[in-house]
């Protein structure tokens, strides 16, 4: 890991981490709030401040990851009481996505950038192209990371929001295994190996070329 270690990379990676994992527990907060639930609000969460949001493990995590490979972490869960919701299913369905949502638009925008400043003729190893880069793998990561169904990821509330009421008290009951399943996923390559395809998938059609991608990373990763 520390072979990989890179000042720069670090300096790079900082803004797009920062702004991904803010900008999506802002999303849940404010989702929330606007479907009738004022938790995540009266706890002060309804902020694009970072320090409201930060979790120091998943922090930590993330910067690491980012710097070996793609980016893997998470901020502090922004609460959300679905009994305050008109349609408790329908509306903790659609806070749950906001997350996951934002990173992908994230992306989306990130990846146009990167389009933009090569066609005004900024280097592919240029620093902005670089943290646009970067921002757009560490947007997808955290979107695609976070839609896996195990608690207590955004997926594991979108499936439980999405089955009948039969199967709800076993997923809950599931719960009790999912943090050493998630802690395997994350420790091992398995997890590597289920969200790559979707990066390069997404990155190559947001970048409009899989050769594009491919500079990308080299340049990245040689810094």
């Amino acid at each position: 890991m520390l072979d990989n270690f890179s000042l720069e990379r670090l300096v790079l990676i900082t803004p797009p981490i920062l702004l991904a994992l803010t900008v999506h527990e802002f999303a849940h907060a404010w989702s929330a709030y606007k479907l009738g639930d004022p938790t995540a609000k009266n706890e002060g969460r309804l902020t694009l401040n970072p320090l409201h949001h930060m979790d120091p493990i998943g922090t930590f995590a993330i910067f690491i990851t980012a710097m070996v490979g793609f980016g893997i972490g998470w901020a502090r869960p922004v609460p959300v009481n679905p009994y305050n919701f008109k349609h408790m299913d329908r509306d903790d369905l659609l806070v749950s996505i906001a997350g996951p949502a934002s990173n992908m638009l994230q992306a989306i925008v990130m990846g146009v950038a990167v389009r933009v400043c090569l066609w005004l003729g900024l280097a592919v190893n240029s620093p902005l192209v670089m943290m646009l880069f970067a921002g757009l793998t560490i947007n997808l990561a955290l979107a695609i990371f976070n839609m896996l169904p195990i608690f207590p990821l955004d997926g594991s509330h979108i499936l439980r929001a999405l089955v009948p009421s039969r199967y709800k008290i076993m997923l809950d009951e599931s719960r009790r295994y999912a943090p050493l399943l998630l802690l395997f996923l994350i420790f091992t390559p398995i997890l590597g190996y289920i969200i790559s395809p979707f990066i390069f998938r997404f990155s190559v059609l947001f970048l409009g070329s899989d050769q594009l991608f491919r500079s990308l990373a080299y340049y990245f990763y040689q810094m």
